[in-house]
């Protein structure tokens, strides 16, 4: 039997065979070992993606940054809500003081003392405590607290000065030394004042008021000129008929 010859490959052209890495052969391939899942990892840039926060970690973000503290549980109520002096926001106390000094004989801080003790005054008394630990909270000019003493001494420095104040004018006006027109002048002005300041801490004074109490100072002040004048004139006739130092009569020999 004769043999048939066996087909043989060529030597110079092996047989192409798929290589593991789908490579052709004849082609330099990169031999090293593949890259780990993480190494495979998309990234953007040219960058190593950020780690991933874990769920349990606290947003920082939408924490407490996107909300107002809330106030402190230790302010009350009243004082929260005090609405008194919120024209003043933003004004520093050597300003206000300023202001006052100009037009009155008070100070900024026997200002904010008067008006806070007059709406803090229960049937036992003033609330000095509450307003000298919740000053800077009650008014915004006033940024340090102050003890019960330090808010008694500043409302009987008030009471002091508008008790010198009110015998200063009223001896003003007894003593003949302003006219008729002058005084009402004058009261014109001293109300206008007043009601500047009534207005800044927050008061709501209609037209209608404003007019009824300037016409009940009006009329107060023409009965204090007429009051003044009788007395005037009394003590006038009466220092005729006596001796201011013995009390003798002038007519005695």
């Amino acid at each position: 039997m004769r043999e048939e010859p066996q087909e043989t490959s060529p030597p110079d052209e092996p047989r192409e065979t798929e290589s593991p890495s789908g490579s052709v052969p004849g082609v330099e391939t990169d031999e090293r070992e593949p890259e780990t899942t993480e190494a495979a990892t998309p990234t953007t840039n040219g960058e190593s993606p950020e780690p991933e926060a874990d769920s349990d970690a606290p947003d920082d973000e939408d924490g407490a940054g996107s909300e107002e503290p809330e106030p402190r549980p230790s302010v009350p109520d009243d004082v929260r809500n005090y609405a008194r002096f919120t024209k003043m926001d933003g004004a520093s106390y050597d300003r206000v003081n300023g202001f006052l000094r100009d037009r009155t004989y008070i100070t900024a801080r026997e200002w904010a003392m008067a008006r806070l003790c007059a709406d803090f005054r229960t049937e036992t008394g003033v609330e000095m405590t509450k307003i000298g630990e919740n000053l800077p909270e009650l008014v915004p000019f006033m940024t340090d607290t102050y003890t019960p003493q330090a808010v008694n001494q500043a409302r009987h420095s008030f009471e002091g000065k508008v008790t010198k104040a009110g015998a200063t004018f009223l001896y003003g006006a007894m003593c003949d030394f302003f006219t008729a027109e002058e005084l009402d002048e004058l009261m014109y002005e001293v109300t206008e004042v007043a009601k500047f300041l009534l207005e800044v801490e927050g008061a709501d004074l209609s037209v209608e008021a404003e007019l009824e109490a300037e016409d009940r100072i009006s009329e107060v002040m023409r009965e204090v000129r007429r009051s003044s004048e009788q007395l005037r004139n009394d003590e006038l006739a009466h220092d005729h008929e006596e001796c201011p130092h013995c009390g003798g009569g002038l007519s005695d020999s």
